[in-house]
């Protein structure tokens, strides 16, 4: 790899992926294995590991045993995550970030300003915004006249992140963690928007959100409300609608599944994590980087603006 950070073959991406949980075992893995653009040559992490690779106990170690890495990908907790790509891009490697791309906005541009410099690509990577459905919206949306649209982002804590203590951490995001992928879509279909109010319910022994209502505004006045809920048993929703003079429109299953006036338009199988490491290997051969911080942002203004509540306790 030159100094440019463009690979000077069309070979595999030599890749060390970096935090081995649920995300990585669930859809790193199997998208990697799938992959050819890829050879998953080593991993990181405190406590799992991938078999048939080298696995080293962090980041540091293992980019100064496996100096012919290529690129990283980055799926540890987002407190963690600026030292660990500062760390592989001053080693010369691109970056691949689990969403959230950090914890704060100020630590990601830090690091695409990092990345310009060496010539290295880094990629935030909104798996919400490649689910099968959403370019369709997108493409009706940009048809059609907006008058109002609504969030609704309601699922189960202990479903998804059963004993996962670090996301009820300061900067763990709470609900805002699945939050965020419908922040990801709505930024991606919808116009520009701020947040007017929000307000956020905190439970009383933990310090991030369990639950939130946020009121957006687009540039014009229209109104998009967000609703998020992490003890939502039984069917979980994903959903985006949205009032058009073309009809109304429902994107639902986390942007799986669209519908005009209630008649489905688009509906596919999920494939949001290959297409994630297709777009990874485009950026890195093209020699640039692909960061767009709109979803993070909104979550930090709603920390900023939301009224604090205080709910009943939280146990797993």
């Amino acid at each position: 790899m030159p100094a440019s950070g463009k690979p000077t073959a069309l070979g595999p991406i030599a890749l060390g992926i970096v935090g081995v949980g649920k995300i990585v075992r669930d859809q790193h893995l199997p998208a990697l294995a799938k992959d050819a653009d890829f050879r998953l040559a080593a991993a990181a992490s405190r406590h799992g590991k991938v078999d048939g690779i080298p696995n080293f106990p962090s980041i540091e170690a293992m980019l100064e045993a496996m100096p012919g890495l290529d690129a990283v990908s980055l799926c540890m907790p987002p407190q963690f995550r600026h030292d660990a790509a500062r760390a592989a891009l001053l080693a010369g490697k691109h970056v691949f970030m689990e969403k959230p791309p950090g914890a704060t906005v100020s630590e990601v541009e830090h690091l695409k300003a990092l990345a310009a410099e060496r010539g290295l690509s880094l990629f935030a990577s909104w798996h919400s915004r490649y689910a099968p459905a959403v370019e369709a919206a997108k493409t009706f949306l940009a048809s059609a006249q907006l008058k109002a649209a609504k969030i609704v982002w309601k699922e189960d804590v202990r479903r998804w992140h059963p004993g996962q203590e670090w996301i009820w951490q300061a900067g763990g995001f709470g609900v805002f963690d699945p939050g965020i992928n419908a922040l990801s879509i709505a930024t991606h279909i919808l116009p520009p928007m701020f947040i007017a109010r929000a307000e956020l319910d905190f439970p009383a022994n933990r310090d991030a959100p369990v639950a939130a209502r946020v009121c957006f505004r687009t540039d014009n006045g229209i109104a998009v409300d967000m609703d998020l809920d992490w003890l939502q048993t039984g069917s979980q929703s994903w959903d985006i609608m949205a009032e058009t003079d073309r009809g109304a429109m429902v994107l639902s299953s986390g942007g799986a599944r669209l519908a005009i006036d209630g008649r489905a338009v688009h509906e596919e199988p999920e494939t949001e994590y290959p297409q994630l490491y297709r777009r990874f290997s485009e950026i890195v051969r093209a020699g640039v980087s692909d960061v767009d911080l709109a979803p993070l942002q909104h979550v930090a203004d709603a920390f900023m603006l939301g009224k604090r509540n205080v709910v009943d306790a939280f146990y797993d």
